[in-house]
């Protein structure tokens, strides 16, 4: 079981940024592929973004130059730096972990989510 705790979330206006923070409880992090999906209102949850545990990363089209994955193994955390957020950014963000190295979906253990709202 790995708990996951995300912060960072909040209101912005467009064209501002806003970076995401997950902590893993796990000692074995480094061990772990993570990732970030988001569900939009109205819409089933979507990928966005992984990260496998050798630095591997996939992003979704509709981030990709906007927003940058990374990890710190050191400090069992993974964040998501969104630059340029525009409104159809807005959804509840979630963490992910899983030992499945693929870099594709995110799957495994789940945070609770934090909220991202852009207006513009």
């Amino acid at each position: 079981q790995v708990q996951l705790v995300e912060s960072g979330g909040g209101l912005v206006q467009a064209g501002e940024s806003l970076r995401l923070s997950c902590a893993a409880s796990r000692s074995t992090f480094r061990l772990y592929a993570m990732g970030w999906d988001r569900q939009r209102p109205g819409k089933q949850r979507e990928f966005v973004a992984r990260i496998s545990s050798g630095g591997r990363i996939n992003y979704s089209d509709s981030v990709k130059g906007r927003f940058t994955i990374s990890r710190d193994n050191a400090k069992n955390t993974v964040y998501l730096q969104m630059d340029s957020l525009r409104p159809e950014d807005t959804a509840v963000y979630y963490c992910n972990a899983g030992l499945d190295d693929s870099i594709t979906t995110n799957s495994g253990f789940w945070g609770r989510g934090t909220q991202v709202t852009v207006s513009s």
